[in-house]
């Protein structure tokens, strides 16, 4: 079967370093590396599959590709295609998950590393090494995450991976309860006020929802300890960003440690890059980005595209 791919962002995926053969070899497969708003409709004109990371998918665009039979999300969020359309439309819609769980996992661990022990303060002051009237430079503190304890948002697969590696430094870990009660086990579920006031790092792995939106906040932030650390991979809006940059300036907390934004990017405005504070440690939503979790997410692909091509239902979520 030979069908019209086309990928309308490959950019935001692929930097040259992924192996696409098993992709091409399922049609014809055309790659733009972005897709502006109006280009998108001419674009998936003769599209009988449709790959989109952040490209929008409305109505409009579905009836632009007479052909179309499936849109394959290349992320595990769907907000930017329009399901319903697609379902009055009889069109398939896939996407993919548990690609990234150990890429992002490791990343918690790099922000908290940076943050507890400067490293990257260090590394980026080699000559001040040779400035210094000792054998070494005590400028910046640095901490043990051992002893310590971890306060886990969202038990999930991510959340489990964070989890393991948090034991293997000495941790203590505890998860955030969602019935409001604390429950005793291997990983103990702690209530709100419990958790807030046991955890010396607290760590985002829940989804975005309305009630999980602006979850932490000046209410929140105020419970933890003030030597606590933030860590947020999940979802921009899990915080309310200005109470963040207010509790980091005045010491209601330590530090924070920040992968995701909202907008993304983010304007110039934004109060995390206005703010320009030694303790917040920015990265640009690469948690999920190692070489290999972005290769599992296009072998995702595939397996989704063949499965349909048989007749069944792999990560369909219209």
């Amino acid at each position: 079967m030979t069908d019209t791919i086309i990928f309308l962002d490959r950019d935001t995926t692929d930097r040259g370093d992924l192996d696409f053969s098993r992709l091409d070899s399922l049609g014809n497969l055309l790659s733009y590396g972005v897709t502006g708003p109006g280009e998108t409709a001419s674009r998936i004109e003769n599209a009988e599959i449709i790959l989109t990371n952040k490209v929008v998918i409305g109505a409009e665009e579905m009836d632009a590709a007479r052909n179309l039979k499936l849109i394959q999300v290349v992320a595990t969020g769907i907000n930017n295609i329009d399901v319903d359309a697609a379902r009055d439309r009889s069109l398939a819609v896939c996407n993919v998950s548990g690609y990234s769980t150990e890429s992002v996992a490791q990343h918690v661990f790099a922000s908290l590393l940076n943050l507890e022990t400067n490293v990257h303060r260090f590394a980026a002051e080699p000559k001040k090494w040779a400035e210094s009237p000792i054998f070494t430079r005590l400028d910046y503190p640095i901490s043990e995450l051992a002893g310590k304890t971890i306060g886990i948002v969202g038990y999930g697969s991510i959340g489990q991976a964070v989890a393991r590696i948090a034991k293997a430094f000495g941790m203590e870990v505890v998860a955030f309860s969602r019935t409001g009660q604390t429950t005793w086990g291997e990983v103990p579920r702690l209530a709100a006020d419990e958790f807030f006031e046991k955890a010396d790092v607290v760590t985002l792995h829940c989804p975005l929802t309305p009630d999980t939106k602006n979850f932490i906040n000046q209410e929140t932030l105020s419970k933890m300890k003030d030597s606590a650390i933030l860590i947020n991979t999940g979802r921009g809006d899990l915080v309310h960003e200005e109470d963040l940059v207010a509790a980091l300036k005045n010491g209601t907390i330590r530090g924070a440690a920040v992968d995701v934004l909202t907008p993304e990017p983010p304007t110039p405005d934004h109060p995390f890059l206005k703010a320009e504070l030694e303790n917040l440690f920015i990265t640009p939503h690469t948690a999920w980005s190692s070489r290999e979790a972005r290769q599992r997410l296009l072998d995702g692909i595939v397996a989704n595209i063949e499965a349909f091509r048989k007749g069944q239902k792999r990560n369909r979520v219209d």
